[in-house]
């Protein structure tokens, strides 16, 4: 079994349990944590294991970009922004069009890239106390990255309303809104992710297989079009003030005080 810096794997041959593991960060995502569990799929990919479980260590999901990652992006060059960009398009994609089944197992805070990685998993479970977000508005940045994602999973207005109020939902709505599959106790998290993973495991391992493919190829030419756009919309966002006026409030602890400018 490979070993991980960012994650951790178990399994029992069947189902993979993958854990964000960075509790002490809230499981932030960081450029190490990407490459890990990218990794991790594909290692589940060429094995025996017919489903994957995302899960967070400690009481938070995963809060989304690294405090340090982020602060660096202010001052990166272009490319290197493009390169980041990329890097997190291809993360989210590959979760996404990952062909066995995926299922999050949210125990906490889903926030930002955090809350994207519960929305591109075919099954969502959550504790009643996990909050969901697309929070990139409150520091001046934009969820371009999963927008394509959430719009089609719940719709556009829906969609408008999360990405342009930022606004923090509990499990409750998240259900209502069909971001999440089901609520259910913190206790029985684990044990419900692993019931559904058994309903998959029942059926015939070639019709999943060919049903998610069905529905990535279905898709796929749109999505990637997509992305290219929110690529290049997340790169522009980072060379604005209210980018870096957001950031700064952010790491001051302040309200930020935007100037709506868009070039520097």
């Amino acid at each position: 079994m490979t070993s991980y810096n960012h994650i951790r794997v178990d399994t029992d041959g069947t189902v993979a349990l993958i854990t964000l593991n960075r509790p002490e960060k809230r499981n932030a995502i960081s450029a190490t944590m990407i490459a890990e569990v990218l990794a991790a799929l594909n290692d589940v990919q060429s094995r025996s294991e017919r489903v994957a479980i995302i899960t967070g260590a400690g009481k938070a999901f995963c809060a989304g970009m690294d405090l340090d990652a982020l602060q660096s992006l202010a001052t990166q060059s272009p490319e290197q922004n493009l390169a980041d960009a990329r890097r997190t398009a291809a993360f989210f994609r590959g979760l996404w069009s990952f062909p066995k089944p995926l299922i999050a197992a949210v125990n906490g805070a889903a926030l930002a890239g955090g809350c994207g990685i519960a929305t591109l998993c075919d099954f969502t479970l959550a504790v009643p106390e996990a909050k969901f977000g697309y929070t990139e508005v409150r520091v001046g940045f934009i969820p371009a990255l999963v927008s394509m994602f959430l719009e089609r999973q719940v719709g556009e207005k829906l969609a408008r309303d999360l990405f342009l109020t930022g606004r923090i939902l509990d499990a409750a709505e998240a259900k209502a809104i069909r971001l999440v599959t089901r609520v259910v106790p913190a206790e029985q998290l684990l044990s419900a992710a692993r019931e559904i993973a058994g309903a998959l495991i029942a059926n015939s391992p070639g019709s999943v297989l060919a049903t998610k493919r069905l529905l990535v190829r279905a898709s796929e030419a749109d999505i990637d079009r997509r992305i290219e756009l929110a690529v290049a919309e997340s790169v522009a966002i980072r060379s604005t003030p209210d980018f870096r006026e957001g950031l700064a409030a952010f790491f001051e602890r302040r309200e930020p005080r935007w100037s709506g400018g868009k070039k520097g």
